[in-house]
């Protein structure tokens, strides 16, 4: 099974690369999260763009197996669509993968139960009923305003459950089913990108919010639909989280059992975590950690970013 790493530089460029407590924090993630996750995987896969490449893989030296720029095609799309490098990067794999947020950082083999999986992710995110904010009810109105559609999937998981919702939280995710995610990632990235769908999203000055939909909440319904449809090619997928909940993720017990960590929002300013990143990262290789604090002092593209 292959690792996978998605890198989009036009948002970072801007509000998301301001996530992290510095950049050479950043940068340290980079090189931790793929470090350990080697062990697991030794086939590495970065899809990113042009400045992507030139940050992570010509001045950082990440030695991924494999490198795609092709997030340079999107160089237009509105970068509220901050994890649409990751949709990419699914719909881009032709053999069982499992992708990693770059703040995610495994400590032990993940179970492989769970990689045996049609489907797999990190946990499920399930909303009640008065969890509306950034909610699909707010896109569907847009869309039935503009006399537009959302896909099949996402109108029956909804006539399902009309007010509460599930997503399934990609902090991991990953296939054996490759040609069910595919299938998914080209309907999510057409939901972002169509043109006809421009006038609905338009009313939303802030898409960021909803990019969990397009990415979480929709393969959650692709999988509910599809699983069970009696012509689908899909019937049948199994879907496993490595937790069982959201809350059980972000559990600091439950989560060293399984020796996984990933840093959640805020978490990657927190002072005492970074000092434990940098502590960790020059504890596994001193010599990487010197050179992100060379390079932290002096590309432009990370003093840019930041």
């Amino acid at each position: 099974m292959r690792a996978v790493w998605s890198f989009w530089s036009k948002p970072f460029q801007g509000e998301k690369g301001r996530s992290w407590q510095s950049p050479l924090h950043h940068l340290l993630a980079w090189g931790l999260s793929m470090r350990l996750a080697r062990k697991y995987f030794p086939e590495t896969a970065l899809v990113t763009d042009t400045p992507g490449k030139a940050l992570l893989v010509d001045a950082l030296g990440l030695p991924f197996t494999h490198v795609s720029t092709e997030l340079d095609d999107y160089r237009r799309c509105d970068p509220g669509w901050w994890s649409l490098s990751k949709v990419v990067a699914y719909r881009a794999q032709q053999q069982p993968f499992i992708h990693l947020d770059t703040d995610v950082f495994l400590w032990k083999p993940l179970p492989a139960a769970m990689l045996a999986a049609s489907v797999f992710a990190q946990c499920p995110e399930d909303h009640p009923p008065l969890d509306t904010y950034w909610g699909p009810d707010e896109v569907e109105r847009a869309f039935t305003q503009h006399n537009l559609t959302v896909p099949v999937e996402w109108e029956w998981v909804r006539s399902r459950s009309p007010y509460g919702f599930r997503e399934a939280n990609c902090g991991i995710m990953g296939a054996n089913r490759v040609d069910f995610i595919q299938y998914f990632a080209s309907l999510s990235l057409d939901l972002m990108t169509n043109p006809a769908n421009a006038p609905a999203w338009a009313e939303f000055p802030y898409l960021s919010g909803y990019m969990m939909l397009t990415e979480q909440f929709l393969l959650n319904a692709c999988f509910e639909f599809h699983r069970s449809h009696p012509q689908s090619p899909f019937r049948g997928m199994h879907m496993r989280y490595l937790f069982p909940s959201f809350g059980e993720a972000y559990n600091h017990e439950a989560a060293s059992r399984v020796g996984f960590t990933h840093l959640l929002g805020d978490a990657k300013r927190d002072p005492a975590i970074a000092r434990r990143l940098e502590q960790r990262t020059e504890q596994e290789d001193g010599s990487f950690y010197r050179h992100c604090v060379q390079l932290s002092r002096h590309n432009p593209f990370s003093r840019h970013a930041l």
